[in-house]
């Protein structure tokens, strides 16, 4: 039997579900998952092997008009799906109008490759409103199959991974077949501090905040990490650190258990806070975080 692989990225809007689509179609929670807009930053990618096949799912930052040089990078992860994917997945979902962005729309129906339309969160709403979505995206997306999931619940998944695996191309493995992910473990101990900003901080602080890892030493019982967070303002500064440290040492505990269940093994974890007013539109600390190709 052949061999078959292909990419196959996921675009949509911010808040449809992308992330928890990829991390449900892979298995793993790769991507962090918060009910915030901008949660994803970084085009992540997720592999899925099996003995004739290997699928490389590729979750991306939601479509949004740029302010700051950050989301401009965001919105280029997003495009750059449109152009390597062997088969696109175009997520939407019950609660959003769905002709919303109709340049980037236009732009997905001019591919050339097999587009999938997922209607995600479909235990939201009635099937009559099921309907009237399902027809306005068949109208929108003329060439385009429409699949009705609930990503959270792993409703229908299995039907699409077979849809997927379908329209594979016949192509060797691009990947090792142990391989996961193209991240490395660095990156998801960022990407888990940052989940933990995002959830326990409110308004301006989570799309003021970039983490970076600083130093990962590992041993053979505990690995060592210190990690940086960065803010915009004292003001940003002061709300992370809490009184006393309070909020910094909630945080620290809350990621350090997520990072040990991630990695299997006992961490120390530091956390630093630093301040750089205009990170976001500087080009060097875009490309220092891996917002811009090196």
């Amino acid at each position: 039997m052949a061999h078959k692989s292909g990419f196959v990225n996921i675009v949509g809007n911010p808040n449809v579900g992308k992330s928890t689509l990829m991390n449900a179609m892979v298995g793993e929670q790769l991507s962090i998952i918060t009910s915030k807009a901008q949660t994803t930053r970084h085009r992540i990618m997720g592999i899925v092997n099996g003995e004739d096949f290997q699928i490389v799912y590729s979750d991306t930052p939601g479509v949004l008009k740029p302010i700051y040089k950050l989301q401009e990078s965001m919105l280029a992860f997003s495009r750059s799906a449109l152009e390597d994917a062997d088969i696109l997945l175009y997520v939407t979902d019950v609660t959003e109008t769905v002709d919303k962005n109709p340049e980037f729309i236009e732009s997905v129906n001019q591919l050339d490759v097999p587009i999938i339309v997922v209607l995600n969160k479909i235990d939201l709403a009635t099937s009559d409103e099921l309907q009237i979505k399902i027809d306005t995206l068949k109208f929108l997306f003329p060439k385009c199959e429409v699949i009705c999931v609930s990503a959270l619940h792993k409703a229908n998944t299995i039907w699409l991974f077979d849809k997927i695996k379908s329209l594979l191309p016949e192509c060797p493995p691009y990947y090792d077949k142990d391989d996961l992910t193209d991240r490395p473990q660095k990156f998801f101990v960022s990407e888990i501090i940052r989940e933990k900003i995002l959830l326990n901080f409110k308004e301006e602080i989570p799309y003021s905040v970039e983490v970076f890892v600083e130093e990962y030493k590992e041993s053979p019982k505990i690995d060592r990490i210190r990690a940086v967070i960065l803010v915009m303002r004292d003001s940003q500064k002061g709300i992370i650190i809490g009184d006393k440290g309070s909020a910094i040492k909630k945080l620290g505990i809350e990621a350090r258990k997520d990072i040990e269940a991630f990695i299997g093994k006992q961490i120390f974890l530091e956390l630093y806070v630093k301040v750089d007013p205009d990170w976001r539109d500087k080009e060097g600390a875009l490309r220092k975080y891996g917002y811009i190709n090196k």
